[in-house]
């Protein structure tokens, strides 16, 4: 769905539901904390901030972001899954969190099992960016140059389960090519190592990484998205250069402990929906290349068991673990 056909769509939305009643009526009465499980500057940041913003405004109470990185989003999770189910912590959840149950051995939280979905928030493409060092200006020459030099080439992720490694594992494996991956802590660690050249490629987020390469800092060789981006509409796709089926990005949805009230799990969603159709918040989210969504409790659950199972699949596959 185009990224202003969305927005308009949870306005429709946000108009129909039924206002919540009961306890949310008093809800909130004081500071909400937003746990972020990654690093401030990282994609999950940057639209975590905008969200806790625009949350803050339309409730007249305060949202705040925590950012709690570290374990590809494992350790900020765990953090909000043993908070007390009062509406006052959330998370703000991605991709990963569905990855790390195939990635991880013995998690300490269920993303499934411990959480009550709100809704996804928004999801987004990657951009697969090199240091300008690297003598690359396609995704063929990347990968001529990564066959001729096997292992020697190296790529930054924000750790083994966050979107930029899956996007990169992806990759390597329908492409024929060995790249040293890289861990960081989180995100804008990653960001940050490409830019200084200490790493060669970076399967970044769009939003992130977009304003170094209209700067020259990075240079860009393709989209991760099934199709091509409006923001950039002459950088291709991955898909399109020669790897047919390749598509990676990353979701980004707020959860709350398993044991949150209904009415307040509602009293929630319709605040992100009605700030999600909001034109100062959905213009900053479509300028950066994000795509909207606002979906129901039910529909989020069932995309992150989606998820779960379709990334085990292709992970088992590729035999990709973070053990």
């Amino acid at each position: 769905m185009r990224a202003n056909a969305a927005a308009a769509v949870t306005v429709l939305i946000a108009a129909a539901l039924p206002a919540p009643d009961g306890i949310a009526q008093n809800y909130p009465a004081k500071t909400v904390r937003m746990v972020v499980p990654f690093s401030a500057g990282s994609g999950s940041d940057t639209i975590g901030r905008m969200m806790a913003g625009a949350l803050t405004e339309g409730f007249g109470q305060q949202f705040i972001v925590d950012n709690r990185a570290g374990a590809a989003g494992n350790i900020g999770a765990d953090i909000a899954a043993k908070a007390p189910a009062d509406g006052y912590t959330l998370l703000f959840a991605n991709i990963g969190h569905a990855a790390n149950v195939t990635l991880y051995k013995n998690l300490p939280y269920d993303i499934t099992r411990d959480f009550a979905p709100v809704s996804q928030v928004a999801s987004a493409p990657a951009i697969v960016v090199v240091h300008p060092s690297l003598p690359v200006k396609t995704i063929a020459e990347l990968v001529k140059l990564a066959k001729a030099k096997p292992g020697a080439i190296n790529y930054s992720s924000g750790g083994a389960g966050t979107a930029t490694f899956i996007a990169a594992e992806l990759f390597t494996g329908p492409a024929g090519i060995q790249l040293l991956h890289v861990p960081y802590r989180a995100g804008g660690e990653a960001l940050t190592a490409v830019l200084s050249g200490e790493t060669s490629v970076y399967f970044a987020p769009l939003a992130t990484a977009l304003p170094h390469v209209r700067q020259g800092r990075l240079r860009a060789l393709a989209v991760t998205s099934t199709k091509r981006v409006p923001l950039l509409p002459q950088m291709p796709t991955v898909a399109e250069l020669g790897y047919p089926g390749y598509q990676s990005g990353n979701w980004y949805g707020i959860l709350v402990p398993v044991k949150t009230s209904r009415e307040i799990v509602m009293t929630l969603r319709t605040a992100a929906v009605n700030a999600l159709g909001s034109a100062a918040l959905s213009k900053r989210l479509v300028d950066l290349g994000y795509i909207t969504i606002g979906d129901t409790p039910e529909e989020f659950a069932a995309h992150i068991k989606s998820e779960i199972a379709s990334l085990g699949r292709v992970l088992r596959d590729l035999n990709v673990n973070a053990n």
